[in-house]
């Protein structure tokens, strides 16, 4: 494709992750004279935060998902390639994806975070965390197949076992979580049921800090913690987990250990970055912070290479206040506005030396059906004016219409009468039947296989 005017080819854009960084970069150079390819292994964009909801039934997967053709389909200068990149030449602009390679003048990379068990990846099996449409429909699966193996299980110790989750991890992810099950168990369920009571569920959340919300201010955590509280949720701060083996948790608070039985057990305590920053380090040698997230420069480039970014939550930029930008929306939002932006200035030859200043737009976190904490810096809310305000602003950021429309009619739905749409059990052909062992204990056998296909 060459310019009419210029009779020069248009300046190659290449974007690496269609979540909120690369999707918000792309649609805001969707009118300059540039010819832009977006990379990513999915086909659609995931509205993340609303996640854990599709994990507890209230919300299907296309209620938040958007397909990304769809989003970009009037951006005339915009491809979408189904690919994943797996290697970088940066001296030629060369990037190696798993179905071909691709040139590019100037790289955004936007390729994420994933769940982090710091050292314990084998836990995984045993606690799912949550990033993707599979770890929400796989906890779905766990936690209403766990109500299903309760009501047939006839031994006390085993039924009270299957009526225990644990969520390792009180940040938002852990406390929306644990609210979300309360709510389930103590509300929703209740007269569904007809051989246990499903009030009689124990939800523990364990967080390793002395209170859950670290990032949010004492007195927010602490309105949280009451309204968990109050849902039937028992918290443990500074409880570290040690050991999950199958159904059991190890966890040791200051120097006394002891033991949870649970059958479900749900991953929120951590994150690590995707492999590309590996790759970025190899091909580059740009620094790493711990969890491998690429530590970038006050304008968002790799160091030595004006020609490559990094943002959202793949970036380690620390450059405003000597800590690093959190992992949230509106961080990978506005970084991929600030990097659309000096994109058109460089072309236009006239690149200001301002570098990427976050907005604090404030910090929400739903505990359950009317109550929220929200923190926007001049005012801090809680309960029922919280919540509200959580409700409009996620229905405002979701990407297209018919999903803010079909999430408003659902919740709305949900509110007024607690019968959720979404609590599917899926995963295989088997997942509507609770596995029996040969010492004939009910388990649910894993997402890939068949009762008949596992052996204790």
């Amino acid at each position: 494709m060459i310019d009419a005017q210029t009779n020069q080819a248009p300046h190659r854009v290449v974007i690496v992750g269609g979540g909120f960084g690369g999707l918000y970069a792309a649609k805001a150079l969707g009118r300059d004279p540039v010819k832009v390819t977006l990379v990513d292994k999915r086909n659609f964009h995931l509205f993340q935060p609303l996640l854990y909801q599709v994990a507890t039934g209230s919300l299907s997967p296309a209620d938040i998902s958007s397909p990304l053709r769809a989003v970009l389909s009037d951006n005339q200068n915009t491809q979408v390639l189904l690919a994943e990149m797996l290697d970088i030449d940066p001296e030629r602009k060369k990037l190696f994806l798993n179905s071909g390679e691709v040139d590019y003048d100037t790289l955004i990379i936007a390729t994420g975070v994933k769940h982090h068990y710091f050292g314990n990846e084998h836990w995984e099996t045993a606690a799912p965390g949550l990033k993707t449409v599979e770890n929400a429909l796989e906890m779905r699966r766990r936690i209403f197949m766990a109500f299903e193996a309760a009501e047939k299980e006839t031994d006390l110790e085993k039924r009270r076992a299957w009526l225990t989750f644990v969520i390792v991890g009180g940040g938002p992810t852990g406390v929306e979580l644990a609210g979300a099950i309360a709510d389930l168990a103590f509300a929703t369920l209740r007269k569904e049921f007809r051989n246990i009571d499903t009030s009689e569920a124990k939800i523990y959340l364990l967080e390793g800090m002395d209170r859950i919300l670290p990032p949010y201010k004492p007195e927010l955590s602490a309105k949280a913690e009451k309204s968990l509280n109050k849902l039937g949720v028992t918290i443990l701060t500074k409880t570290l987990v040690t050991n999950i083996d199958g159904d059991v948790v190890t966890m040791k608070q200051g120097d006394t250990e002891s033991q949870i039985a649970a059958k479900t057990i749900l991953w929120a305590a951590g994150v690590k970055a995707s492999p590309v920053g590996k790759v970025l380090a190899e091909r580059t040698g740009v620094e790493l912070d711990r969890v491998g997230r690429v530590i970038v420069e006050p304008n968002l480039t790799v160091k030595g290479y004006p020609d490559i970014f990094v943002i959202g939550d793949l970036a380690n930029y620390a450059h405003q206040d000597g800590k690093p930008l959190p992992g949230v929306a509106p961080v990978a939002m506005q970084e991929g506005e600030y990097v659309a932006k000096l994109i058109q200035q460089r072309l236009k030859g006239s690149e200001n030396a301002f570098p990427f200043r976050y907005s604090d737009v404030g910090s929400l976190a739903v505990i359950g059906k009317n109550y929220a904490v929200v923190d926007l810096g001049f005012v801090k809310l809680s309960g029922f004016l919280a919540w509200l305000t959580w409700v409009f602003v996620h229905i405002y950021f979701l990407i297209e219409f018919d999903n803010k429309l079909i999430v408003m009619i659902q919740w709305a739905w949900n509110y007024f009468t607690r019968k959720g749409g979404a609590r599917l059990i899926t995963g295989n052909e088997s997942m509507g039947v609770v596995g029996v062992n040969e010492k004939g204990e009910y388990y649910v056998p894993p997402a890939n296989k068949s009762p008949l296909e596992v052996r204790y």
